[in-house]
């Protein structure tokens, strides 16, 4: 039978069933779904991929679920990274956002956690940052899933963020 995938890995870590790990596996995939999973020697003899993929050191898994993220913030990474959470907050990020915050800056931050996200196997994630919206559209232009949401702050921030508060949420109805 002709599908259109064929990966043959070393070992295969399904999330069901729990606690296993296959071995010498083949993972065949046909118009966009997962239709066997079979020892790779039976699936030689049973499927021909228009793509094969050869992962013969390497180990296939379901991609990762980052539950936690502020994507954007990528572009503070270092920034008195040694000092307590408080401190760290209140005397070097939020003064920084209060500085810089704008969608550029959620967009170019979002784009290079997901591009890192994706190096890294992570399929999807969930956010809570300034301008929700952008983060959202970001994850639909790269193709990952994600779970956008507002953020909870206590602090003067710019008037676009009321703006955006206060206007209705039809761009989060996608």
């Amino acid at each position: 039978m002709i599908v259109d995938t064929l990966i043959h890995a070393r070992w295969i870590i399904p999330v069901e069933p729990e606690s296993v790990t296959y071995e010498h596996h083949t993972l065949v995939i046909d118009s966009g779904k997962i239709i066997d999973l079979l020892p790779t020697d039976l699936a030689k003899q049973k499927y021909q991929g228009t793509t094969t993929e050869n992962l013969e050191n390497h180990a296939l898994l379901p991609g990762l679920i980052n539950c936690h993220t502020h994507a954007a913030m990528t572009l503070m990474r270092g920034i008195a990274d040694d000092v307590p959470l408080m401190n760290w907050l209140q005397n070097h990020i939020w003064p920084l956002e209060q500085k810089w915050m704008s969608e550029a800056f959620v967009k170019d931050g979002t784009d290079l956690a997901i591009a890192e996200m994706i190096l890294g196997g992570t399929t999807c994630f969930n956010d809570m940052y300034f301008f929700p919206e952008i983060t959202a559209g970001q994850a639909i232009h790269h193709g990952i899933r994600a779970k956008v949401g507002l953020i909870v702050i206590d602090f003067p921030s710019h008037m676009h963020l009321i703006r955006y508060l206060m206007s209705p949420c039809k761009k989060s109805e996608r």
